[in-house]
């Protein structure tokens, strides 16, 4: 798979790269981690540019995901009457998603680019259910694949030269990458967590030196009276 796609992606560069992402999204069966690392092995070698690249990842990536979103949520449970849908929902896969909101919530969002075999079917129950928004589905999962497609695109690149390292990396598959988007949301909450605090006690502050001032004003009234 990752050969045959080396060779689309040299012949036709970011419109394939685009196309083969997108069809990613409606549950073709192509791996959309290894598509994108072939697309950073093709900026390795030369063929490409590597930031364009992620940048073409990350508008196929999310363009495909909402494009499945959407279709859930405008025609709801009309769309399990589709032959499509219903190879992409079916009613073991639909409870295990059912399962994952219980679990994660509308975070599911998020969790759900490091699920290939679910994702599409998160995307689409979530349209179809009307669990989420479409401004917080977009934000959730443009965070994940803000994390999930530059990893894959730069691995690629390093990797182009040396196919041994990339294959070892690849079939440690999106458990890694999910360990860093851990690790970075983790991070992130950390920080905004610290920055809360800090204001919240800037406030407290603020708030303490207003009364005092405010009793020192009522004391000096009083002696003047």
């Amino acid at each position: 798979m990752l050969d045959h796609l080396i060779s689309l992606f040299t012949v036709h560069g970011y419109v394939a790269v685009f196309v083969v992402l997108l069809a990613c999204g409606f549950g073709v069966p192509i791996p959309e981690d290894v598509s994108l690392v072939a697309g950073g092995i093709i900026a390795g070698l030369g063929y490409a540019d590597v930031r364009i690249m992620v940048a073409v990842g990350l508008a196929g990536v999310l363009l495909g995901d909402a494009a499945v979103f959407l279709i859930g949520r405008h025609l709801g449970a009309r769309a399990l009457r589709s032959r499509w849908v219903s190879r992409l929902l079916t009613p073991r896969r639909y409870a295990q998603v059912q399962a994952k909101f219980d679990r994660y919530g509308n975070r599911l969002m998020f969790v759900a680019r490091f699920l290939p075999g679910l994702r599409t079917a998160v995307f689409l129950t979530a349209g179809m259910t009307r669990r989420v928004s479409f401004a917080r589905f977009v934000l959730l999962d443009g965070l994940a694949a803000l994390i999930s497609v530059p990893a894959w695109v730069w691995l690629g690149y390093y990797g182009a030269e040396n196919r041994d390292w990339l294959l070892a990396w690849v079939h440690r598959g999106q458990g890694g990458v999910a360990i860093a988007a851990a690790l970075i949301v983790a991070a992130v909450a950390w920080l905004v967590w610290r920055r809360m605090s800090r204001r919240r006690a800037r406030l407290a502050a603020c708030r303490a030196m207003r009364g005092q001032r405010a009793a020192g004003r009522a004391d000096r009234a009083d002696s003047a009276s």
